[in-house]
């Protein structure tokens, strides 16, 4: 650990990992409170919301429960002990829930039916209405539905995870008493029935209302829905494992029956039933959570996908970049990158018209002999995974790298890798204690010189669908001594290796914690006024480097950092980080991109620029395979400068960090407003690489002195300079990406 003040506490230093975490998800939910948005789009960042939370709780709580449970009591940085985020997570979660309820079910739902759009509840259909949902409760929901009873003969079923459900209460005649049972909302029928008038009502309504079918003889006294969390991660124990494969899917089955940590139920629920579920699932009353109206908002994405693009914001297709235009042949494809490096910005440039293509002409150019590639995640119908198997089917050299550990989607990629396999594809299954992270592409072509290398690093996933919805950046290159590092790296992962060195990569678990650091110490080391650092990162966790960023700020080092989701660092703070800026931009897509930009990283006045996958966590730094590429282009570096500067220069979607450890909204008040999406993507239809959009264009900020600091009551009064926080979340959590 880097030296620090004595006069600062280490614990007003940090701020905790999961309550910045819990504050990045509210400024997902403040887009669905957000009246300019449109009304589906809002209802989307409803259903974002609620699942970003589920996966929230399903590993980063259940990791705190693990660790009560176990006596843990130590605290990290920011002076937390598991006992006391629990509670913390507590109060913020159920404030968060207020808003959530207001918003979709008094706000959206009104709103929507001005628009035409009707949500309604069960005891608001009309005759008509009720006659057509009995008919399809009878034909098409009744014949899959099982009821379980609980009594001395019957024991109290398992409740898979995040399944809805229905706690019915019954009356037996027979016996004068009450009776529990618990009936399963089947995920296989739309959350939403549609009815004739085009109206939207929920299914557990509807089942609640026809359930009595389900018990003859029995009068159903209530029925109230509810819901399950249980821990989902997965502890892999992968260094003593002989088969990580067989391992994985060890834990997988296992994970079917993780403890509960979360119980959400309707407000309307009755103590004695709240009492077994609670008793039956070995939870307390702190885990249970009350909801009004909906309680899994995740079922909205039935409705955000509905035929009204009026209500939803205008989509963008990415273009072609310039440099593979009117490309006729898979050579011609190599021959644009071999003519200059290709800096890629996704989903303002096409994914499938640049990455995939670039993959796709490899498996049919002959002159092609090797394709390499990591897979972390990847879609079920990838045309990146066909063309791996085209190539191999055509005799070339194929080595895919699938992360076998990679969360929520171990089955996927597993299945995917059998796949691979059948099809002649060399495939390692990730690495034994490491992730693999990096976002690697190498392709070896025979030309008439000898072998030529084609890479692509990029700070993205090999996935064409979620390339529409994330921000990110790519470089296709034919760089000698970027493809000599990506060999380098390949033959790491595939085969052994130690003390691999990398000229233009930085590599984790090896040279990126000590790259960085050592980037950071010399923007420190400039004279006064000259040391200048921008990042943009999804998180910013890890105590060592926030130090030495705390160092550099107290040299006089102006710091801006575009952290998207969690932020440990505490900026502003009088001696210690009083140059250091922290915002986040919540906008049309996922901010996923990671540039580190440091202006005298190769000397004086010598920039360095750098992309990659990597964010600035532990588990990045260490406990993962992760690559950023440094930019040595100039269109690409001032490429990158212009995403900085639209970036730094929005103020309609960034939030800043302030001194309280609250997100302020940016809203200058001016005439002429900045939304760094709408720029770059006016920028990207223009089809040229200029800065030039006339009076839209916001001033250059990337290399210039800041000015001082805005307080926390200036931000909430809107009197802010060009800096601030911001923060990008359209579609994802701030996991792993």
């Amino acid at each position: 650990m880097l030296e620090h003040h004595d006069d600062i506490e280490t614990s007003s230093r940090f701020t905790n990992r999961e309550l910045s975490w819990l504050h990045f998800n509210a400024r997902v939910l403040a887009r669905a409170e957000d009246e300019s948005v449109p009304e589906l789009e809002r209802l989307k960042f409803c259903a974002i919301y609620a699942s970003n939370l589920d996966e929230f709780f399903m590993v980063r709580v259940a990791g705190l429960k693990d660790q009560v449970a176990a006596g843990i009591t130590r605290t990290p940085p920011d002076g937390y002990t598991p006992l006391a985020q629990l509670r913390q997570i507590k109060r913020l979660a159920d404030r968060q829930l207020l808003r959530l309820e207001h918003v979709h079910t008094d706000v959206l739902r009104a709103a929507l039916s001005r628009k035409g759009v009707d949500i309604i509840d069960w005891d608001e259909l009309d005759e008509a209405e009720r006659t057509f949902a009995a008919h399809e409760f009878e034909t098409r929901i009744f014949p899959i539905l099982t009821p379980l009873a609980v009594d001395p003969g019957h024991p109290f079923p398992y409740i898979s995870n995040l399944s809805l459900n229905l706690a019915i209460q019954v009356f037996d005649p027979a016996t004068g008493r009450q009776r529990f049972a618990r009936l399963k909302v089947p995920p296989s029928i739309d959350r939403f029935m549609v009815l004739p008038s085009g109206r939207f009502v929920p299914l557990e309504q509807v089942m609640s209302a026809y359930c009595d079918q389900l018990f003859p003889g029995f009068n159903v006294t209530g029925a109230w829905p509810f819901r399950v969390t249980r821990n989902a991660d997965i502890s892999l124990e992968d260094e003593g494992a002989e088969d990580l494969l067989e391992a994985v899917e060890l834990e997988l089955r296992r994970r079917r029956f993780g403890r509960a940590i979360r119980l959400q139920v309707d407000r309307t629920m009755p103590p004695e039933i709240m009492k077994l579920l609670l008793r039956e699932l070995d939870l307390d009353g702190d885990d249970v959570y009350h909801y009004r109206g909906l309680i899994d908002c995740t079922g909205y994405w039935q409705l955000a996908s509905i035929d009204r693009p009026d209500l939803l914001m205008p989509s963008f297709n990415g273009v072609v970049p310039t440099d593979l235009q009117e490309v006729e042949t898979p050579a011609d494809f190599f021959a644009r990158i071999r003519r200059n490096d290709i800096l890629l910005h996704h989903p303002y440039d096409s994914f499938s018209a640049s990455v995939s293509e670039f993959v796709r002409s490899a498996a049919n150019d002959p002159m092609v002999m090797a394709i390499k590639l990591t897979i972390y995640r990847t879609s079920g119908d990838s045309p990146i995974v066909q063309s791996l198997i085209l190539a191999a089917e055509k005799g070339k050299q194929v080595a895919v790298l699938v992360e076998v550990k990679a969360r929520f989607d171990e089955q996927a990629n597993i299945e995917w890798a059998r796949r691979l396999e059948e099809a002649g594809v060399h495939v390692a299954y990730g690495l034994v204690g490491l992730k693999i992270h990096c976002k690697t592409a190498l392709v070896v072509r025979e030309e008439p010189d000898g072998l030529r290398r084609y890479c692509h690093i990029g700070t993205g996933n090999y996935n064409p669908k979620t390339a529409t919805i994330y921000e990110d950046l790519g470089l296709l290159t034919a760089d000698l001594q970027i493809g000599e590092d990506l060999s380098q790296l390949f033959n790491f992962l595939t085969g052994y290796g130690n003390h691999v060195r990398f000229d233009n990569l930085l590599v984790a678990p090896y040279s990126l914690r000590s790259g960085i650091a050592q980037l950071i110490e010399n923007e420190r080391t400039m004279p006064q006024g000259e040391g200048r650092i921008v990042l943009k990162l999804n998180s910013l966790v890890d105590a060592d480097l926030i130090e030495s960023l705390y160092l550099a700020s107290q040299a006089g080092v102006s710091i801006d950092l575009i952290v998207r989701g969690i932020c440990c660092l505490r900026p502003g703070i009088p001696g210690l980080s009083e140059n250091i800026r922290v915002r986040s931009i919540v906008g049309r897509y996922l901010e996923h991109s990671r540039i580190f930009y440091f202006a005298n990283g190769r000397g004086a006045r010598s920039p360095s620029y750098y992309i990659g996958s990597a964010d600035l966590m532990p588990r990045n730094l260490d406990r993962r395979v992760e690559a950023l590429v440094r930019i040595d282009d100039p269109a690409g570096q001032a490429r990158l400068d212009q995403i900085i500067e639209y970036a730094l220069a929005d103020d309609e979607l960034s939030w800043r960090l302030g001194t309280d450890d609250e997100y302020h909204p940016i809203r200058t008040g001016a005439f002429q407003s900045h939304d760094a999406f709408e720029l770059l993507a006016r920028q990207r239809v223009r089809l040229d690489r200029s800065v030039d959009i006339g009076s839209e264009q916001p001033r250059p900020v990337v290399r210039r002195r800041p000015q001082q600091p805005v307080t926390a009551t200036e931000a909430e009064t809107g009197a802010e300079s060009e800096t601030g926080a911001a923060e990008g979340t359209a579609a994802g959590s701030a996991g792993e990406r």
